[in-house]
């Protein structure tokens, strides 16, 4: 239906724009979630004598690097899924097949996103690093919510989608 192929392109386009706004957020405001980033390697917020701290990277070229990494992997989604987002509308009227092969795109896009926030923030930053023992600088919550987001969207998006029906469904 084509209504469905619209629905599954918008909200292709709404997590590229989530992924795009993270990005330009953290370039504006860099000092914020560098600080956040500081904090997690540095494991200076988790319990104090906890037997993890050998895990903690006190160097400031490698708090850096790594927020650098984080800003670079979510332009990459917020591009990927953009470029999706374009490849999904040029087909909104082609055959199923076109389409289908169109999506192709967003599931990469999806896929770097559950990369980023599952296995970078719950993962490397919750459990390597025990960002879950820290009050302030706990980020898993919002990277549930932001790979979630992703999960179910690629999970809708992966829908097969048959051939258009001209004579019901053109708008």
């Amino acid at each position: 239906m084509f209504t469905t192929r619209l629905v599954k392109t918008a909200m292709v386009a709404s997590v590229a724009l989530f992924a795009l706004l993270v990005t330009f957020n953290n370039l504006i405001d860099y000092n914020s979630n560098y600080q956040f980033v500081r904090h997690v390697l540095s494991m200076d917020a988790t319990f104090p004598g906890n037997a993890l701290m050998g895990r903690a990277i006190t160097q400031p070229s490698v708090w850096t690097l790594a927020y650098w990494l984080i800003i670079l992997t979510e332009a990459a989604i917020g591009i990927v899924l953009a470029v999706a987002t374009v490849m999904l509308a040029i087909n909104l009227r082609s055959s199923a097949v076109r389409f289908n092969v169109a999506k192709k795109y967003a599931i990469v896009g999806a896929g770097l996103g559950f990369l980023l926030w599952f296995t970078g923030f719950i993962v490397v930053g919750g459990e390597w690093f025990a960002m879950w023992q820290s009050k302030d600088w706990d980020g898993q919550e919002a990277a549930f919510r932001f790979y979630m987001t992703l999960l179910a969207v690629v999970i809708f998006l992966n829908q097969p989608d048959g051939e258009l029906d001209a004579s019901r469904d053109v708008r």
